[in-house]
């Protein structure tokens, strides 16, 4: 039953896609053809749009095949490492928008999930549900003390509905497998591994709940943004209480300038917030789009949505630092050099010709105002002729310079004139002194200081079991040299009772075969009779000398 439902889907997709004009993508499955030859037969194919690009033609089929194909979209345009740079941008057009499920619903899952009728937990309750996506909805909200709050709840049945879908596009990923060799350099079941890991946090709000609220520590008091409450005993695994965030869309750039806010500092301070995130935390939002940011009257980023966050450690922090800074000193040579310690590229590569490579691609960039320079352009380019290197690029690091490409691009609707590099460049030199020169050792011998002296009294009692542990060790190698010497013996001794035995063997038999020649005549004997006897004795006392003996 499971496998004809999957075959159903399979030939809907086939048609959706037909009907869209993406046949190389049906092509590519072979067991497909003929259905899809069939297809091209029907009369509305007369009108096929093929002057309309195929990164909109594949953004509106997967709109069309429903919420988790969307959402699919979505992850897939986050990696630019992998898909050509139009359908990569097209597919980051996709609107998680669906109809809202029934009010009955949401008030039943919620009560289902808090234990209780909904008056117990708020005073107030909005029917009308402000957001709807494929995953969950949005209510607002009040509670009893007051605090006006944002209701987040799972849609109904919703991890069935995923199941399903996503046993389909590991089949479809196995088929490109096995069908498409060409696809196999782009991985396709890790792709919907990746995007299965996500979609399964997404189905746990106590997940977004918990970015929410680590977000919050790393800017608490921060004048820049403002990250919404969690109000954790009202939150579980399909609801999620937030503080209610209130602000203008940062999208309304003509609502921005009449509340009288500096639109060139917003821009920076956009910028800053990205930097901070990334550099200072290691830690950032990176589905920073306009529908999720919301500005103050004072000019604050206020942030929602905390499904999707990425992560960066030192290694990826130091990596980003130094080729930025190179990058606009264009000095390739640092660049290329640093993939290299770094491990990125495989230590054999020939530095001379991936550094041309890189300033390839990165010195057109300069040829424009340095205002109009994106560093998240930069680092696409980077990772694609990384790539040619055999660079496998981190996961993080894309979603990352996908975010910066966000950034630049809602900065500069902000503030045309915006460059990033007068807010980045410090912020990136100040990095690098900190963590990287005579300070950051200095602020490493302080932090790791106190486990030393906490340490000292216990170092002689370690030296003592070191230096009694490097004594067994010796002794214990000794004694493997002593039995490897002996063994060494043994197979020399073996190896000549082996040649005695071999020379012995043939001697008796070539001693025979000249016995068998010839018989003495008139009492005289023949020359081989005389040779063999030779042979013979030399056989016997090459075999008693190889023979075994007791003690060898």
């Amino acid at each position: 039953m499971t496998r004809l439902r999957q075959l159903g889907r399979l030939l809907r997709i086939t048609r959706v896609f037909v009907r869209h004009d993406l046949d190389e993508f049906v092509t590519a499955i072979h067991l497909f053809r003929p259905y899809r030859l069939l297809l091209r037969m029907a009369p509305w194919r007369l009108f096929a749009r093929r002057n309309v690009p195929r990164g909109v033609r594949l953004r509106e089929a997967l709109e069309e095949l429903g919420p988790v194909f969307v959402k699919f979209g979505q992850m897939l345009s986050t990696r630019p490492d992998l898909l050509p740079e139009d359908i990569a941008e097209e597919l980051a057009r996709l609107q998680d928008r669906v109809p809202p499920f029934s009010a009955e619903a949401s008030v039943r899952l919620i009560e289902q999930a808090l234990g209780g009728k909904l008056e117990t937990w708020f005073s107030e309750f909005s029917r009308e549900p402000i957001a709807s996506a494929s995953v969950a909805q949005v209510h607002i909200a009040r509670l009893h003390d007051g605090a006006e709050v944002a209701v987040k709840v799972l849609r109904p049945g919703i991890e069935s509905v995923i199941e399903r879908d996503l046993e389909l596009l590991y089949l479809l990923a196995r088929l490109a497998l096995r069908y498409a060799p060409p696809a196999r350099r782009f991985r396709p079941v890790e792709v919907v591994d990746e995007f299965s890991k996500t979609i399964h946090d997404e189905l746990d709000l106590r997940v977004e709940s918990a970015n929410a609220s680590r977000l919050r520590a790393n800017f608490e008091g921060s004048t820049l943004l403002h990250v919404p409450k969690v109000y954790w005993d009202l939150t579980r695994r399909t609801v999620m209480v937030l503080e209610r965030i209130h602000g203008i869309p940062i999208g309304n750039v003509e609502g921005l300038k009449a509340a009288g806010i500096d639109m060139r500092m917003l821009a920076h301070n956009g910028v800053e917030i990205f930097f901070t995130q990334a550099f200072r935390d290691g830690f950032f939002h990176a589905d920073m789009h306009p529908g999720n940011i919301f500005v103050s009257p004072e000019g604050q980023y206020r942030a929602v949505d905390f499904g999707i966050m990425g992560t960066l450690g030192e290694k990826d922090k130091r990596y980003l630092a130094e080729n930025f800074l190179a990058f606009f000193n264009r000095d390739y040579h640092a660049v290329a050099d640093s993939h290299l310690r770094a491990g990125w590229v495989a230590p054999g590569t020939n530095l001379v010709e991936f550094e041309a490579a890189i300033r390839t691609v990165c010195e057109p960039v300069f040829a424009r105002p340095i205002k109009e320079i994106s560093f998240g352009r930069f680092l696409l380019h980077l990772f694609q002729t990384a790539r040619r290197f055999n660079m496998e690029v981190q996961p993080q690091l894309v979603l990352l310079q996908k975010t910066l490409f966000n950034i630049e691009g809602l900065g500069r609707r902000l503030y045309p004139d915006l460059d990033l590099w007068e807010t980045a460049k410090p912020y990136l030199e100040r990095w690098m002194s900190e963590h990287m020169g005579p300070r950051a050792f200095l602020k490493s011998l302080r932090r790791e200081f106190p486990k030393w002296w906490a340490m000292l009294p216990e170092i002689p009692s370690l030296l003592h079991e070191s230096l009694r542990r490097a004594g067994e060790t010796d002794a214990a190698q000794e004694a493997r040299v002593r039995e490897l010497e002996e063994l060494r013996r043994q197979l020399r001794h073996q190896q000549r009772r082996l040649y005695f035995a071999i020379a012995g063997s043939g001697s008796l038999i070539a001693g025979a075969v000249f016995l068998g020649m010839g018989m003495p005549v008139s009492g005289v004997w023949a020359w081989e009779q005389l040779t063999g006897w030779a042979l013979a004795a030399a056989g016997a006392f090459l075999l008693l000398r190889g023979w075994p003996r007791r003690n060898p």
